[in-house]
């Protein structure tokens, strides 16, 4: 059985990347391997990256990319509203059409028979195998608290949503598309067209538009009935973590993270810009939620050219200052 990470990248994610690929080396092994998916065309420097690593590839099938990139268009093409409401935003086409190309990781002839797909703004802080081990019983298995915000995941305002799943579904099947395992092979030919027909005749109006790839990838395991094993529902109680940046109450302790004792298996600097790193790498000091991790291993093997701050630290969202509240209250501002 081949076993292996997948992530989706471009030039813009760089530092970050960077950083995901060198915690996998420390907390999974070194010579563990990982497929980059590109995101799009922009990966100069994350091909010289990859490169330099003989355990990282880069997909360049482009067969296999723009599969996905139809079948992503043609499921995006039976909402009601997103394109539309994206291109009154200046969106041509599928808003952040690139983020389905993850799902390259189900297609037959992909490398790793059970995988783990790791979004680039991650770091791996601890073991994968209790993933693995799981992917041995199940197909889909995930690590996360995302079952108690719908709103990020479906449009809990349709009553197609209700009619379509049952409430426990609704309640606790869900994920984030950030981080989980799975197994190739999955969601194949005619699967896939029976799901686009069953979009078309009005399931569409279920999906997020402002998360696409989660809520299709959520929308197509529910609808094919594939069992998600969260590993929050079925680890000991006292072992479960979170992982996401959002959280303030976890514990730095030297190159890692606890959250009440116990390490985490991953952290997600999610929602956080990948603006706000390149600046931090830049030498800007800014407050980033646990910024020594990032750092430690973007800098892993480049140590003398890690940042070194002098001047306080910016917060990283910085609050409104009395003049912008006012006029924001007034209308006269965004």
């Amino acid at each position: 059985m081949t076993k292996g990470i997948y992530t989706l990248a471009n030039d813009v994610v760089y530092n970050q990347l960077v950083a995901l690929l060198n915690s996998i080396e420390v907390n999974v092994g070194p010579n563990f391997p990982v497929c980059v998916v590109p995101y799009d065309d922009r990966i100069e420097k994350i091909r010289a990256e990859i490169d330099t690593r003989t355990n990282v590839t880069l997909l360049t099938d482009t067969e296999r990319i723009s599969r996905w990139d139809e079948f992503a268009e043609r499921a995006w093409n039976t909402h009601p509203t997103a394109k539309k409401s994206w291109a009154e935003q200046g969106i041509k086409g599928v808003h952040r059409s690139g983020t389905h190309r993850r799902y390259c990781a189900f297609d037959p002839e992909s490398p790793f028979e059970k995988f783990i797909y790791c979004d680039a703004d991650i770091v791996v802080l601890n073991s994968l195998d209790p993933i693995f081990n799981a992917l041995n019983h199940h197909n889909f298995v995930v690590y996360d608290f995302q079952y108690k915000d719908l709103s990020h995941v479906f449009n809990g305002e349709s009553e197609k949503l209700r009619q379509l799943f049952k409430p426990e579904e609704i309640e606790r099947d869900i994920f984030c598309s950030g981080f989980y395992g799975s197994q190739r092979g999955l969601f194949d030919a005619q699967q896939r067209q029976e799901l686009l027909s069953q979009l078309s005749e009005g399931e569409g109006e279920v999906l997020y538009p402002n998360a696409p790839d989660q809520t299709l990838l959520n929308y197509m395991r529910m609808k094919l009935g594939i069992p998600l094993y969260n590993l929050v529902f079925n680890l000991p109680k006292e072992q479960v973590t979170g992982n996401s940046v959002t959280s303030p109450h976890f514990e730095m302790r030297e190159t890692s993270v606890y959250d009440k004792g116990q390490r985490l298996t991953y952290l997600h600097y999610i929602g956080l810009s990948s603006k706000l790193f390149d600046r931090l790498c830049a030498g800007e000091n800014i407050d980033v939620p646990y910024r020594d991790i990032f750092l430690h291993y973007r800098y892993l093997h480049e140590p003398s050219q890690r940042p070194q701050f002098t001047t306080p630290p910016k917060p990283y969202n910085p609050p409104p200052s009395l003049v912008n509240r006012v006029m924001r209250k007034l209308g006269l501002t965004r």
